[in-house]
């Protein structure tokens, strides 16, 4: 991750048409693209076997250099690539927006590629030609998980942020998934609940923000003294609003009522509120709700939304830092060379109106 070399994906062309990448010949050889890179860069610290063996694949599959993406490399081209899943989602359109912000501080420009929730659009953000146009890249995935860290293998200057693949081999910028929702939930239960359900679990999934927000909900019940109930996990396989009135709707409707909901983000939290209030009940008197992420528009919802602020601010502007210390050849943090660095950005809670206080003599986080 510390090499930089000196060019990118290049763009040739087989008799099929296809395009001959860097990763085609790296699959042929049994290499890393990193290899390759260093092969076709003459990099010096690459064994003659291994040399030879990347040579073979070249001349077997037609590869050459495409000498303008190979220019660009070497002046950089002052842009860097930004790949979440949409632009819809509040999260993610607030995160693009502190990036560009960050990054132009720093004389840089930002190309957003929203890759719509596809395993293919990530797959294309990190391999496609249009990585020959970036100095680096930074990654937010949701289809790629765990048995995907071979694809972060690339030539290029990345870091990624998210939960959803954890590795010691790429810069990483994280949140307090976890330790947020702990604490969350664990407001919920100081200002009085017991009854509390959480909206927006993925059952089955291992890793990744909901499963580690359901960590967190189900270590401060067992923290506090309270029973982990299964009818009170709510799934959505989306974070929508039209997720949250969804599976509060199917909540209610089976006749189990909570007094306090932990939605596993803003957007579900703001269709929970929704569907309580058509089930004719009040936020907070019946039911207290709290969100995840604090997106900009959760303080003017009707009762504005207590909620986590992950830190989204702090995201963006490690992330740049890291990406740019990369690009510029620099260990981020005085990291050891040849070695990855990773940093969690610290939560907060943000109370408002859609939970009650906590009780006199009660405990505060």
């Amino acid at each position: 991750m510390n090499e930089r070399t000196e060019q990118r994906e290049p763009m040739v062309r087989r008799e099929s048409d296809h395009a001959v990448t860097m990763r085609d010949v790296a699959e042929d050889a049994g290499v890393s693209v990193k290899t390759v890179s260093n092969v076709v860069n003459n990099y010096q610290f690459v064994s003659a076997r291994t040399r030879d063996k990347v040579m073979a694949s070249i001349d077997k599959l037609g590869y050459t250099l495409n000498m303008t993406a190979r220019n660009l490399r070497t002046g950089h081209t002052g842009i860097i690539g930004l790949a979440v899943p949409d632009l819809v989602m509040p999260y993610f359109a607030q995160l693009s927006s502190l990036v560009i912000g960050e990054a132009k501080k720093l004389g840089m420009r930002v190309i957003v590629e929203p890759t719509l929730y596809s395993r293919e659009g990530e797959l294309e953000a990190l391999h496609g030609a249009q990585q020959a146009m970036l100095d680096g890249l930074i990654f937010s995935p949701l289809e790629l998980g765990q048995d995907d860290v071979a694809e972060l293998d690339v030539d290029y200057p990345l870091v990624l942020i998210g939960e959803r693949i954890f590795t010691d081999t790429v810069d990483h910028v994280a949140t307090e998934n976890v330790e947020g929702a702990k604490r969350a939930t664990k407001y919920l239960l100081q200002t009085g609940c017991r009854r509390l359900a959480v909206v927006g679990t993925h059952p089955g999934e291992q890793v990744g923000s909901a499963a580690l927000r359901l960590q967190g909900y189900r270590e401060a019940l067992e923290e506090m003294g309270v029973p982990y109930d299964e009818r009170l996990v709510v799934p959505s396989k989306m974070w929508h609003r039209d997720d949250g009135l969804h599976a509060m709707n199917m909540l209610l409707d089976s006749g189990v009522v909570p007094d306090g909901v932990v939605a596993l983000n803003d957007m579900l939290a703001s269709g929970v509120m929704h569907s309580i209030q058509l089930h004719g009940f009040r936020v907070p008197d019946d039911i207290s709700v709290i969100g995840f992420d604090n997106s900009d528009d959760s303080q003017y919802l009707t009762p504005s939304l207590t909620t986590i602020a992950p830190g989204l601010e702090a995201v963006a502007r490690l992330s740049v830092r890291v990406l740019r210390d990369r690009i510029d050849g620099v260990s981020p943090f005085g990291a050891p060379e040849g070695t990855s660095v990773f940093r969690k950005v610290s939560s907060t809670l943000v109370v408002r109106n859609s939970t009650r206080p906590i009780p006199d003599g009660g405990l505060r986080l």
